[in-house]
């Protein structure tokens, strides 16, 4: 038998498009890719068995039907939305406990939890941040977020979650004083990294075809977020994956001078703890949201 279930997803990416009037605005906005607001627009428009859009270059516009749907369904949503908001304040408030690096936590997870907590203001995320493998990370949790599929304890549900690449960023005041056209101008800069992913310059170099130049000034940082934060600030150059730059990036706050010089890492996957409730298979679906590529550069 057809789900004929009512896509409430596809249509919260439709009404972004619509008032936009563009899928990549839209994606901006709900903190998702590009592709997942075609994708969910598409099965909407197989749901109701009518074209929503005119597809244009570089542009959308709503159809005759599509428009009517749009004026018809933005406010059925916000009513929806209210009704949940009054229901779920009155109730107990209920807690997930996701555990992650520390610099998944600044850098990616905390910047889109008020997206969570605005859906399900009834759930308290708690972020637990460790080092460890989630084998040896100590406390309890109902969520947790590694890169790569190894080291997984066999009692965990665990299943792919993003995609990553690791890109050169900067700042633009950086490069505005010091400008940066090609790999050969990197001995010129201070390269920043972090002791938790102290490979990348080397594995990033053997990719750009470059020697090691033993007078490249060079400073560490523990984590990368903190190499992040020194790369705002004009300290100089370094390698960060997309998902814990994106938000620099897409505030202009850094750039990605070399955006062709990029390189695939292991992809993140969550696991889900056999004995989480309801509430984690909610924030699960919901960073199910972003499965893809994470952000967007250059």
């Amino acid at each position: 038998m057809a789900d004929l279930s009512l896509p409430l997803n596809a249509i919260r990416a439709f009404l972004a498009a619509a008032r936009h009037q563009s899928f990549t605005l839209a994606a901006h906005e709900l903190n998702v890719t590009h592709g997942a607001i075609s994708r969910q627009i598409k099965n909407l428009e197989d749901y109701l068995g009518m074209p929503l859009f005119e597809r244009r270059v570089r542009q959308v516009l709503l159809t005759e039907r599509g428009r009517q749907f749009f004026e018809e369904a933005s406010p059925a949503l916000d009513i929806l939305a209210t009704a949940a908001r009054r229901v779920m304040r009155d109730a107990p408030t209920r807690t997930v406990v996701i555990n992650v690096r520390p610099s998944f936590a600044v850098r990616w997870l905390i910047p889109h939890l008020s997206d969570f907590v605005e859906r399900y203001p009834g759930i308290a995320p708690q972020v637990v941040t460790s080092t460890a493998a989630v084998g040896r990370a100590g406390s309890s949790f109902d969520i947790a977020v590694r890169r790569g599929e190894t080291n997984w304890p066999e009692s965990l549900k665990v299943q792919r979650f993003m995609e990553d690449e690791l890109v050169l960023v900067a700042s633009p005041a950086l490069l505005k004083s010091m400008p940066l056209e090609d790999v050969t101008g990197i001995g010129r800069h201070t390269l920043l990294l972090s002791r938790s992913r102290r490979n990348d310059w080397e594995d990033w170099r053997r990719l750009a075809g470059l020697k090691r130049s033993r007078g490249q000034a060079m400073l560490y940082f523990d984590h990368v977020h903190f190499v992040l934060q020194a790369v705002v600030d004009g300290l100089g150059l370094a390698l960060s994956p997309v998902s814990l730059a994106d938000n620099d990036l897409r505030s202009g706050r850094l750039v990605c001078p070399l955006p062709d010089l990029r390189m695939a890492l292991a992809p993140y996957y969550l696991g889900i703890s056999p004995q989480a409730g309801a509430e984690a298979l909610l924030f699960a679906k919901w960073l199910g949201e972003y499965r893809g590529m994470a952000g967007f550069y250059g």
